[in-house]
């Protein structure tokens, strides 16, 4: 399967469903805008009520990406670009569910995600379709660097021009982990939402399709993926608990979607999973919305050494938490220190190295764990949703130090020994 440019003719096929307000209802033809007209509102995709959909031996004959879920993507056609995203693994992790005191743990793996890394690869491969079906050639992004990593990839490989912007402070690894693929890189100095207020900006002006702004209807929808493969790769059944990060709040939110999709379409039966999210105590919005009830979302300037989440003012802030609120989940904020211990966790308990977020989630997992949220019968899933060389300055000064000998054997016998003691 191939993910180059697509032929003109095969781009001409494919065409992006229409728009519905969330809060108001207000209809809109398809188009790169993600913002109501009426009520300011965000704007969904319209999918057709008595589509055909496939069943689970159709689906499961599928090639390995997201795109086996297409009947459920903002699309009509097939998908013409970023063919080998998503349908990442499922791993069990005996000893994870053993810390957490729960009956079982799988780690949704999205750290091995085509092609950059990261679970941003899916909202990007749906984004950069809706970039074709409305005849776009430049496509960007505000990001906190793993969006800025798969913004930069799936450009590159589409002959697509890429504007992305970014923090002043981002890790090192992100920004060279976009620069590579050549796209023009700006760094902007402020916070992530200081840049997002400039792209959205940047997108009336250039009429660029700048990714989670005036594409953001269709980017989104990527998400929902990670609910699909979770029941499928679980045998068509869901768990009980799902722990995922926060950082605009889209990824819950979707979550949330995705489930309640596939138990409409009979693929699954049972109730959906209870929802948590997990976000760092230097800025964390939405657990401080869901403690303290209501629907107002009150920014925070971000103080965390987990950029990926540092978003201040998440635009789907108030969505997550009603998606926890109505699954009969929770939320929990994490500490830098206890968000640095999950990252060891998870690669020592499960082989898995993860970015911040991953560390946040493990961490939020064992806090809500401790508090009760998570049951001793649980069957529990961890998005993790980025990879740890990403990251690396987060734990390089956690680690023991890695002894220098001599090449002598009697030296390792010390070693041996000393590790026996």
């Amino acid at each position: 399967m191939t993910s180059t440019t697509a032929p003109v003719a095969s781009r001409a096929l494919l065409s992006a469903r229409p728009l519905r307000c969330r809060n108001c209802g207000a209809d809109r033809a398809a188009g790169p805008v993600s913002i109501c007209e009426q009520c300011l509102g965000p704007l969904d995709p319209v999918y057709q009520p008595r589509r055909r959909l496939p069943n689970r031996t159709a689906i499961a004959a599928r090639a390995p990406s997201l795109w086996r879920y297409k009947e459920w993507l903002p699309f009509d056609g097939d998908p013409v670009l970023s063919l080998d995203s998503g349908f990442t693994p499922l791993v069990e992790t005996p000893v994870l569910a053993r810390r957490l005191g729960v009956t079982r743990a799988w780690i949704k793996n999205d750290t091995v995600c085509h092609p950059s890394l990261s679970f941003k690869d899916r909202v990007v491969a749906a984004a950069i379709n809706a970039a074709v079906a409305f005849r776009l050639d430049t496509i960007g992004c505000a990001s906190t660097g793993n969006l800025a990593n798969a913004v930069a990839a799936h450009a590159a490989r589409a002959g697509l021009k890429a504007w992305i912007f970014i923090p002043d402070m981002l890790e090192a690894a992100k920004v060279i982990g976009a620069s590579v693929y050549g796209p023009r890189l700006v760094r902007v100095r402020g916070t992530y939402d200081d840049v997002n207020r400039l792209c959205a900006q940047l997108a009336d002006r250039f009429g660029w399709g700048i990714v989670n702004v005036n594409l953001r209807s269709y980017y989104g929808e990527g998400s929902k993926t990670v609910a699909y493969e979770i029941a499928e790769q679980l045998g068509w059944r869901l768990p009980t608990a799902v722990v995922a990060p926060m950082a605009g709040g889209s990824l819950l939110t979707k979550l949330h979607k995705g489930f309640g999709e596939f138990l409409d379409a009979g693929l699954v039966a049972g109730r959906a999973p209870r929802l948590y999210g997990a976000q760092a105590s230097g800025c964390a919005p939405i657990v401080r919305l869901v403690e303290r009830g209501g629907t107002r979302l009150e920014p925070e300037v971000p103080n965390t050494i987990c950029r990926s989440l540092a978003i201040g003012n998440p635009a789907d802030g108030p969505f997550a938490a009603h998606a926890m609120q109505q699954s009969g989940g929770w939320a929990a904020a994490v500490s830098d220190d206890a968000l640095v211990q999950g990252i060891r966790f998870l690669a020592e308990d499960a082989g898995v190295f993860a970015e911040t977020a991953g560390g946040v989630t493990v961490a939020a997992a064992l806090a809500l764990a401790r508090a009760g949220r998570l049951r001793p019968e649980d069957e529990v899933v961890l998005c993790i949703t980025g990879h740890g060389l990403k990251t690396v300055e987060a734990v390089s000064g956690a680690l023991p130090e890695v002894p220098l000998i001599a090449p002598r054997l009697k030296e390792v016998a010390a070693l041996v020994d000393g590790n026996d003691g």
